[in-house]
């Protein structure tokens, strides 16, 4: 279609660029729609405003010139122009737009309203993106996490060393940001520093900074994580797993709040807060001497254990429904959770925690079947935990069916914790009797 009275030259131009256009009379019959728009959305020839993509735009108009003010924005012209976001959904995945609008004198004195599209959907991805670090994600119906999160409350506020400890995947950098964001200090850098990921060679100039020509490769001075923390808060993820001869440096530094970079005696004063966090018990790594107890004392003022997610299993249909919700934002397909695959997902026992849950429902919105997460759609891990069967399986009896799946279970379990019967144990639910007595029934090794 085009503009009418002569317009080509403004119709060219408008066809080069990147937004989308529209220009619509006031009964809402869309006159013009450049390429941009027509190709992002799948427009026909013949679009109206109240059903661009299933979507009524003159009702979100009016709803914006509300918002913008016009309290009687049926009734009264517009003057100047009002900006709406609307999602439209364009072959099962939702596209976010900024849409600039207003009304127009033409030539001949009609009136048409005109529409600028901004397509927004990665701002909103990004946005889906950064949600997962809010609190909302952590909060659930489970008691012990909701007691997790008062803790944070109360001592986010003093100046007290914080000690978060479980398992991995179970949100202690969440938790983390969360306490920073709750202090005194949110306005101050949040430094997060993952003492695994960093080789033990690397690791003290990493933390403390080095000068000029302290090693081989040290080109020029740099600043480490606890100057780059100054007056804010420092995350020390996997603390436990700092080597011991660097444990009495960090000493020194939690201590008194001083350290010397790598290559110099110059002594540097800091302002910091520290907030640890470990994937195992810091006080059994102190029984066997891996970690010194003057330490552990100093970063564990304030100790907070995190459930992991199999104890938590009320709290799973609700990180799944987040979970489904952030992929329907970040332009995931929308679907449904079958009975089944719910059942199969809430006696899984998680030993990723909430970061393994994230992936498992990822991989099967991905593999959906016609809208619908069915078993087959569900990881091959989750599956295999619950020994699933072929499609049509053989008859046999339900004793049979049942010993089978527990065989199942129990391997995958020892799988997962390397052959430790203690973590097998706690993986599945029960005791170390039970479990040695179940294979004993089950004819497997118990050695």
């Amino acid at each position: 279609m085009a503009i009418a009275n002569g317009e080509e030259l403004l119709e060219t131009l408008v066809e080069s660029i990147e937004e989308g256009v529209m220009v619509a009379d006031r009964s809402g019959r869309v006159l013009f729609a450049n390429r941009s728009i027509r190709g992002q959305l799948g427009l026909g020839e013949e679009v109206r405003l109240g059903n661009v993509c299933g979507v009524n735009l003159l009702v979100a108009v009016t709803r914006g010139q509300i918002d913008a003010g016009f309290d009687d924005a049926v009734s009264r012209r517009q003057v100047g122009f009002v900006d709406i976001e609307q999602v439209f959904q364009v072959e099962g995945a939702a596209r976010h737009y900024r849409i600039r609008t207003g009304l127009a004198r033409r030539g001949d004195g009609s009136e048409v309203r005109l529409l600028l599209f901004r397509d927004i959907t990665h701002v909103k991805q990004l946005e889906a993106k950064i949600a997962q670090e809010g609190e909302g994600e952590l909060i659930g119906r489970d008691a012990r996490m909701r007691e997790v999160i008062q803790q944070i409350h109360q001592v986010a506020g003093t100046a007290a060393y914080v000690l978060l400890q479980g398992e991995s995947g179970t949100g202690k950098s969440m938790l983390a940001r969360l306490l920073h964001r709750l202090s005194a200090r949110a306005a101050r850098p949040f430094v997060e520093i993952n003492c695994a990921a960093i080789p033990e060679s690397l690791l003290e100039s990493e933390l403390f900074g080095h000068v000029r020509g302290a090693f081989t490769g040290a080109a020029n001075e740099r600043p480490g994580r606890f100057t780059a923390a100054q007056r804010g808060t420092l995350f020390l993820d996997e603390v436990g797993e700092i080597p011991l001869h660097l444990q009495a440096k960090l000493l020194r530094a939690v201590q008194d709040k001083a350290f010397e970079p790598v290559g110099t005696n110059r002594t540097q004063s800091v302002d910091v807060r520290i907030v640890s966090a470990s994937n195992r018990l810091l006080k059994d790594a102190v029984e066997s001497r891996l970690f010194r107890a003057d330490l552990y004392y100093r970063l564990a003022v304030f100790p907070i254990h995190i459930p992991p997610l199999r104890s938590r299993k009320a709290d799973i249909p609700l990180f799944i429904a987040r979970i489904l919700e952030r992929l329907a934002a970040r332009g995931y397909p929308q679907v449904s959770l079958g009975d089944a695959a719910l059942r199969m997902l809430l006696d899984y026992p998680w030993p990723g925690n909430v970061r393994e849950l994230e992936n498992a429902v990822e991989h099967a919105v991905i593999c959906a079947v016609n809208g619908c997460i069915e078993p087959l759609s569900l990881p091959q891990d989750v599956r295999a935990y619950h020994g699933e069967a072929p499609a049509l399986p053989h008859p046999r009896s339900t004793a049979s069916r049942s010993n089978e799946q527990l065989r199942g279970q129990i391997l995958f379990a020892l799988k997962r914790c390397e052959g430790s019967k203690s973590a097998t144990a706690k993986m599945l639910g029960m005791d170390r009797v039970t479990l040695w007595r179940q294979m004993r029934k089950l004819g497997m090794t118990t050695g």
